[in-house]
Order: structure tokens, then sequence, then C-alpha cells
């Protein structure tokens, strides 16, 4: 059995109509405390939180000092791949992509690569790893709660406790990676209907339902936000079906 590391982190990033009012949350776990972290911003996007939850998380576990072991739990691909794979070659390039081209949200990007050289260097080793968010994760489901109510301007009661008094399961179980896949497994159904051409993209939040001409404009709508349903229809007599569905 692996060791646990020295400290846990899950982080999020929310905003509403991206560029929109937004927020962030995150939460750090050492074996004997948690403390929640979060802010908004009235005018930000999904991938800016992100990147902030992730910078306000390191720069708290630098300034704690010692070398720790940090696995950090993401929902954001961006930051991920971002840290790990396109960051050296963006500050090689002048801060330039492949295709020469501003890298944006360059702002935060660099204060990121630099707090997190700053705690390689001290000797802490940072594992990143993936975790979508709505599929049940619990210490996911939480920094997603902090974010978007800091989002929705509320106030956000955050923990800042002995660790024993948490009520939130942090420990990643085996089970997850299943969830995870059958949360992603497609029936056959689902794989001839994605093949589709869409007739339109439907989004219902708040109670309230848009149609989209495209799934960029849909995502824009839902993505950050609690409780929305979204989804492809492929005809006119599908986009009914759905709509009746939803009892709308």
């Amino acid at each position: 059995m692996s060791k646990s590391p020295d400290i846990i982190v899950y982080t999020d990033g929310s905003s509403r109509g991206n560029p929109g009012p937004g927020g962030w949350g995150t939460i750090i776990a050492t074996h004997e405390r948690v403390v929640e972290l979060g802010r908004g911003d009235k005018h930000t996007t999904n991938n800016k939180m992100e990147l902030t939850a992730a910078i306000e998380a390191i720069s708290y576990v630098r300034d704690l000092g010692g070398e720790y072991t940090i696995d950090m739990h993401v929902d954001s691909q961006y930051v991920i791949n971002g840290i790990t794979k396109w960051v050296a070659g963006w500050e090689k390039n002048n801060w330039l992509t492949s295709k020469k081209e501003k890298v944006l949200n360059r702002d935060l990007w660099e204060p990121l690569a630099r707090v997190v050289a700053d705690l390689q260097m001290s000797g802490c080793k940072i594992s990143w790893h993936y975790t979508p968010g709505h599929v049940g994760i619990a210490g996911n489901d939480r920094a997603d709660i902090i974010a978007t109510m800091f989002a929705d301007e509320e106030d956000p009661k955050l923990f800042n406790g002995a660790r024993s008094e948490y009520k939130v399961d942090l420990i990643p179980h085996a089970g997850d990676s299943k969830l995870l896949a059958s949360k992603r497994a497609k029936s056959p159904e689902e794989k001839k209907r994605q093949k589709i051409k869409a007739y339109s993209y439907l989004s219902l939040v708040n109670g309230k339902l848009e149609k989209h001409s495209s799934w960029a404009e849909c995502e824009k709508r839902v993505k950050g936000v609690r409780g929305t349903k979204f989804k492809k229809s492929v005809s006119v007599e599908d986009e009914k079906a759905i709509i009746k569905e939803w009892g709308v």
C-alpha cells in the first residue's frame, strides 16, 4: 500500500457567463488540520478562477514551510496540462504559443509556475490528479460549492480546524476510478447519437430553458453552474421529447 501524502488539496473555479461573476474554492488538508479558502470576482472567466484556486492553494502550502508530498486534485485539464506540459515551452518561447500567439492568462500562469518552482526547490513533491466535477467525489463537490457560492455573491462558511472534525471525506478511494469509468461509459444508443449532427443544444438553468445553435454557446451558459441540465437534440421530435422529459 502506498503511503498517503502529507497534504491533500482539492481546487475548483466557477464563473457565470464566462466571462461574468466568478469564484474559486480550495480545500487544503494536512494529517492534522483542514483549511478552506475561497473568494469571488465580479468579472472573470472559469479558467482564471481555476488557475487562481491552484495558485492560492499552493501558495498556502509554500508558506507552511517544510518538505511535503502534495496531492493536487484539480477538475481542470487546462490547469494540469498547462503546468505539467505547456508552461516550460511558453517560457522558452517568450510566452508565445506554437502558433506564435500570446498565451492567454499569462498573468496567472507566471505566478503559478513560480510558486510550484518554489515548492519543488524546497524539496516538496507535487502530484497532479485530474478529478472531474459532479461525479460524486466529496472533496471536489465541496470545492465546487465554495466556488459557486462566491460566484453567486453568497458567503460560504469556510472551515478552519482539526481534520478529525471535518465532515467531508477527502481520501481518494479505490472505487473512485470505477465511479468515473461508469460516468464516462456510453450505451450503444448514446454512441450512435453522438455521431448524429445536432439539431439544437438545450440548457435548463434555474428552471429557464434555452435553445442553442452550438455546443460552445450551451457550454458557456451551464459551465460552473449548479443543478443545470443540458443535452443535444438530433431532430425536432427529439427536441420536444427532451423538453417534455425535463417537465418544462
